[in-house]
């Protein structure tokens, strides 16, 4: 394994992060999302993402669970606030009230005393930024979470948000959007802007929820108990990508994957690693075999050629909008 610093903090992260965003306590039985955890752990990954809401917060107790008996210091654990985790109008946001009591929920969850890095999940219209960064910094000083982060800001949003943290003395230090070869909405603002400010980038769905594997196919059916057929989680979020264009262009990457001597999940991975403001990609898993093939594209360097080709294959498919980050933002809290 090897490890970068998150942002411009002393923070070390595994450039592999483990995420259980659409599989423990949802997809798959505990036992198999804690053979994952093992099979992370096995191949040197130490960072872990979760949010209370995953999976209606099971998500988070399946982690805390899975992570009993590793030496904590050892570990980074991440997890996040803002979505709806109750039925009350107080249970969602970036409020103060939401906050305090929601890292409370998360620490018992997970069976810690503090998390590394907690995450505003998205940003909160409705709250006043002044009060969400005080709360932030409340939650550090009370040592209940080292740093802090965000999740789908806009550039102009974490220039605020940092210009707060640094008044209120504690540490904004990432970014967590999405990002991909497909998805590449944060390249005109948000990396400039994070890395102007010290802000690392730990990056979601960089096989765009499995679409870069290339096992969906161009004019057939998604397999059976793909993500594309999940109902429950997966089937909403991947749909943008199943069309016959994108996924035909996924198979013509096969030659440059082969010649770096990856498979195209890995390609994909090493990718999005390519760009020194990736601090960490994040994956996710149903099998343990899943995580040990996608930790092989761990320091990999690929080529100028291959960068290139990869652009020429996928350029008339790639989402570039930098708006995307915002309409991808609830305008309200749901």
């Amino acid at each position: 394994m090897h490890f970068r610093h998150l942002g411009s903090s002393g923070l070390m992260v595994s450039e592999i992060s483990y995420g259980n965003w659409l599989t423990h306590g949802s997809q798959v039985e505990e036992a198999a999302a804690v053979a994952c955890v093992r099979a992370a752990l096995d191949e040197g990954i130490t960072t872990f993402d979760t949010a209370d809401v995953y999976a209606g917060t099971r998500a988070e107790e399946v982690l805390g669970r899975a992570l009993q008996g590793q030496r904590r210091e050892g570990l980074e654990i991440f997890t996040k606030v803002y979505w709806p985790t109750g039925p009350g109008p107080n249970d969602r946001g970036l409020s103060r009230k939401h906050i305090l009591e929601s890292i409370h929920g998360s620490l018992r969850r997970l069976k810690t005393d503090y998390v590394d890095l907690y995450q505003a999940h998205r940003y909160d219209t409705e709250t006043p930024l002044e009060e969400t960064m005080q709360a932030f910094a409340d939650v550090v000083r009370q040592g209940k979470a080292h740093y802090i982060g965000v999740s789908e800001w806009t550039a102009e949003q974490l220039r605020e948000g940092v210009k707060l943290a640094r008044q209120l003395g504690f540490q904004l230090v990432s970014s967590q959007p999405q990002y991909s070869m497909l998805w590449r909405v944060i390249e005109a603002e948000v990396v400039p802007a994070s890395q102007e400010l010290g802000v690392g980038q730990v990056v979601f769905s960089p096989i765009a929820q499995g679409v870069l594997t290339g096992k969906y196919r161009p004019g057939q059916k998604p397999p059976e108990g793909s993500r594309a057929t999940d109902e429950k989680g997966g089937a909403s979020f991947i749909q943008r990508f199943l069309n016959d264009d994108v996924l035909t262009r996924v198979q013509q990457l096969t030659p440059v994957a082969q010649e770096a001597g990856l498979s195209l999940a890995q390609l994909a991975v090493a990718w999005v690693l390519q760009n020194p403001n990736v601090s960490s990609a994040i994956i996710g898993a149903s099998r343990p075999e899943q995580v040990k093939e996608n930790v092989k594209a761990v320091g990999v360097k690929l080529s100028q050629d291959a960068m290139r080709r990869i652009d020429s294959i996928l350029g008339p498919i790639v989402e570039r909008d930098p708006k995307k980050t915002l309409q991808n933002s609830p305008r309200k809290r749901p």
